[in-house]
């Protein structure tokens, strides 16, 4: 080797730094007006270049490696200023933890670092999500976190509950699944030829919040419709086993019909664009930057949060739209109707008497009293619950099963005949689906129940027996 040589590492022993800087370093002393040069000669060079940078920015040899020096500064003068997280997790409430894979616990323990969180728990339905993980509760300070409310903006459950006797289902089976196919549409294409109006589409955000305009017409087209996914609209089997139980029904058993989906196009726009704002406004270190946050006294954090409820308000909307068409198309008007929903942040008093935000990506709103329903799976009955205002639980609870086995491992580990064979067990019937949303590919809702036993009490159950998801035929 030529004692005129140099190699990255003489150029980080006189203080460069690893990366692209020294490459291009590399390429300019290798020019032939600097080749024949003594080593010690060009480290001189390099080092002043290093010192003074903004000396040689126009120089014509050096400028590229002023400017690769100069960049690096800038970028490690902004991370300097970057907010820094907790050198350890806050203290957080942790409910059924032998069902929770280990990257949720890590996702939830990045959320606790956080400088403006407050308090947090975790529900026993929880697994890996963006940022805060599904089944995550995080209260914060003034705070709204994007990807802590989550893209399915106010996704909910909604049952209604007909005056209708257990044998009706299996008397009019055909006349239910045709119910189903005809006023209900899934999925990011199918819209109805005429969508209902809803004074939910007259709100004034629509005018006021400059990206919202854009976005009326796909909320009009959309409106009534379900998303793809685990979003579906089921009959099945309502068994009321509490006395006092608020909802206006007999201890008994009934028809029902439940519905899970959430804002449809509007809401997976507005997340995806006040993400991209929170990231752009509030830089975090690589593990926390799905957790970037707007503040509340922003302009962008006021707009977003008016989004959010309007998203959540339009998903509302979309649940009573399949619920009125599918009750006149039974000719029957429901006894009650149930209706929560998770994906949202709240404005609420902590028990210190602190007023905190507080995000439920994935939890069900369970304060003192307040009624909701935690699905199963489409072979495991759902819960008709009451919340009895746990403050470990910052007045939470799970919102379903929650996933065993990601979308990617049920279609690799599971076979179309071993998922209709455990459908006909059950005696369950299915339109559309798909492997990634099989029974199988879901916890054991009994033992997530049994782990959330301080949270909520039961006052009922719903067995699924007529499913219609995303998709047509038989699941894959």
């Amino acid at each position: 080797m030529s004692k005129h040589t140099i190699k990255g590492r003489d150029l980080i022993k006189i203080g460069f730094s690893e990366g692209r800087v020294i490459g291009i370093a590399l390429n300019v002393l290798a020019d032939k007006q600097y080749k024949k040069q003594s080593k010690q000669i060009k480290l001189n060079l390099l080092a002043q270049i290093l010192k003074y940078p903004e000396t040689f920015a126009n120089h014509p040899d050096f400028a590229p490696i002023a400017a690769a020096l100069l960049s690096a500064k800038q970028q490690s003068e902004a991370e300097k200023n970057l907010p820094k997280l907790l050198d350890k997790p806050l203290d957080f409430a942790i409910f059924g933890s032998q069902f929770i894979e280990e990257a949720a616990l890590d996702q939830m323990y990045v959320a606790m670092k956080l400088p403006v969180t407050i308090a947090g728990a975790l529900m026993p339905d929880a697994h890996h999500g963006y940022g805060l993980p599904i089944g995550g509760v995080l209260a914060t300070e003034n705070k709204v976190i994007p990807y802590g409310v989550g893209v399915d903006i106010g996704c909910r459950m909604c049952l209604s509950v007909f005056p209708l006797q257990e044998g009706f289902i299996k008397s009019q089976q055909a006349k239910l699944a045709n119910i189903l196919t005809e006023n209900t549409r899934f999925g990011g294409f199918e819209v109805f030829d005429k969508p209902m109006d809803d004074a939910v589409l007259e709100r004034t955000e629509f005018l006021e919040i400059p990206f919202l305009k854009g976005l009326k017409d796909t909320a009009f087209k959309q409106i009534g419709t379900s998303g793809g996914g685990n979003h579906f609209v089921e009959f099945g089997i309502v068994a009321i086993t509490e006395p006092e139980n608020g909802l206006n029904l007999l201890p008994g058993q009934y028809v029902g019909l439940l519905s899970h989906s959430g804002s449809r196009g509007l809401g997976a726009k507005i997340a995806a664009y006040y993400t991209a704002l929170a990231k752009k406004q509030c830089r975090l270190p690589k593990v926390a930057e799905n957790l970037a946050w707007l503040d509340l006294a922003s302009q962008e954090g006021y707009e977003y949060w008016l989004a959010m409820n309007l998203a959540g308000d339009y998903a509302s909307a979309c649940h009573h739209h399949i619920h009125y068409r599918i009750a006149k198309a039974l000719g029957e008007k429901p006894l009650s109707m149930v209706e929560n929903h998770h994906n949202f942040a709240w404005k609420e008093q902590l028990p210190d008497g602190k007023t905190a935000i507080v995000h439920r990506k994935g939890a069900t709103p369970a304060g003192k009293g307040v009624t909701g329903i935690i699905p199963g799976s489409m072979t495991a009955p759902g819960f008709i619950v009451r919340g009895k205002g746990s403050a470990l639980a910052l007045n939470s609870a799970s919102h379903g099963a929650g996933r065993l086995l990601s979308r990617n491992k049920a279609k690799e580990m599971l076979t179309r005949a071993e998922v209709k064979k455990h459908l006909r067990q059950h005696g369950v019937t299915l339109i559309g689906g798909g492997l990634d949303e099989a029974p199988m590919a879901y916890k054991n809702i009994l033992h997530v129940m049994n782990a959330q036993a301080d949270l909520v009490d039961i006052l009922g159950t719903f067995l699924p027996k007529i499913v219609r998801m995303a998709g047509d035929g038989e699941p894959e």
